[in-house]
């Protein structure tokens, strides 16, 4: 057998069951791969979603204006449906004429942290399968590395004199199963260590401004009850 042999003819050498655990490895390489884009960009427009929200709502923007200009888009999310959950619940509460500002805060409070619960379930989207792909991946590799090897020493044991040249090439197509689930493992820990640390931060975010958004609403309420 040549040196210079390819992964290609090394994959069709291999037995049934290794090329079976390559090909799930494969499988597990390109779905991580597109899900690592798709969540990259998806919190990427996320942390660019906080940044302009909080810019505009920090400015002193009227908050019954930026209300009604969030509603009116076609997909609400990210902290702009906090912000929505949040003052739809204040309107609500505020019509029912109910007097105590407190349970209108606690009301505006559940809502919005319902809507946080929603959102950071949407934010964690695939990562668990991104946890699962890094955990599990290097082990299905090393159960074809295992078999491959196994294969390749029975064969060996029917031959009255084995060789290098005898031996390298199973072992070869064995170990290429361990590299590709080390392949696959490697890029889905990266990803899902960086953007677990990503939602995070934005979960924190959104926490700070939901507890920030209800202290406003509790003094405007306050303040509506003096006049």
């Amino acid at each position: 057998m040549s040196a210079d042999i390819s992964f290609l003819d090394l994959f069709l050498q291999a037995s049934l069951l290794v090329k079976f655990v390559m090909l799930v490895l494969l499988g597990f390489s390109i779905a991580c791969w597109t899900m690592i884009f798709q969540r990259s960009q998806a919190l990427s427009q996320s942390k660019l979603q906080l940044k302009n929200f909080e810019d505009k709502f920090w400015s002193g923007a009227d908050l019954s204006k930026l209300y009604s200009e969030i509603s009116a888009k076609p997909y609400v999310y990210g902290i702009e449906s906090l912000f929505v959950a949040g003052f739809k619940e204040f309107a609500r509460l505020r019509k029912s004429h109910i007097s105590s500002s407190t349970e209108i805060v606690e009301g505006t409070h559940r809502a919005m942290r319902v809507a946080l619960s929603r959102e950071v379930d949407q934010l964690e989207t695939h990562l668990s399968f991104m946890a699962t792909v890094g955990s599990i991946s290097p082990y299905i590799g090393l159960f074809g590395t295992v078999w491959g090897i196994m294969t390749s020493f029975i064969a060996l044991g029917a031959v009255e004199q084995a060789t290098l040249a005898m031996v390298a090439p199973g072992i070869a197509e064995a170990l290429i199963a361990t590299a590709m689930g080390l392949f696959a493992a490697i890029p889905a820990v990266i990803a899902y260590n960086r953007f677990s640390h990503t939602v995070e931060k934005l979960e924190n975010s959104y926490g700070n401004f939901m507890e920030e958004f209800a202290s406003i609403l509790q003094r405007q309420s306050l303040i509506e009850q003096t006049k």
